[in-house]
């Protein structure tokens, strides 16, 4: 019996020992390398949730590859939301810094990005609340670049940096 007790302390320890060195770990991996959420709405239709509300995608979120806001023209991202920093939202790098983009609802047609931000969109304009509605976003507010689908099986598939042709920047700096 005292053999039994003996044995069953020791599991305990061993779950414990084991517990306080996998969550630290494992909090460190989701916030510093890659972890997945659930896109929900319309915004980026039809590359992500094309079959409405009937099913939601479910992505890969990669934080260490925006670690340098490191991001392209075409990447989807996720940011913090500029009007409620409690969301984060999903959408499409339009436009980096420098460059001049014509606008689509904004307040000025056109729109200089400034150092240190990008512009960004989502794919279904009417239903997308993106910097055509806040504006340039800071490249701070940057959580993760979306590299794939997970879920749903049938569209598991890496994410390519795409820019619609009509959206592409009209001036861009010197690079």
């Amino acid at each position: 019996m005292a053999q039994a007790q003996g044995l069953g302390k020791r599991y305990i320890k061993a779950f414990f020992k084991g517990f306080f060195v996998a969550v630290p770990v494992t909090v460190t991996f989701l916030d510093r390398v890659a972890c997945v959420a659930r896109v929900e709405g319309a915004s980026m239709q039809p590359s992500l949730n094309p079959g409405g509300r009937q099913a939601s995608d479910v992505v890969l979120l990669n934080h260490w590859s925006i670690r340098n806001y490191d991001v392209q023209r075409g990447d989807i991202v996720s940011l913090v939301s500029p009007r409620n920093p409690e969301q984060k939202i999903i959408k499409r790098v339009i436009a980096l810094e420098g460059d001049i983009i014509k606008t689509i609802g904004y307040k000025k047609k056109y729109v200089k990005v400034p150092h240190g931000h990008i512009w960004v969109e989502g794919d279904h304009h009417g239903h997308s609340f993106d910097s055509n509605a806040f504006g340039p976003v800071s490249l701070g507010l940057l959580h993760a670049r979306a590299t794939h689908i997970l879920w749903p099986p049938q569209r598991w598939q890496k994410l390519q940096p795409m820019l619609p042709p009509e959206r592409k920047p009209l001036q861009r700096e010197q690079e």
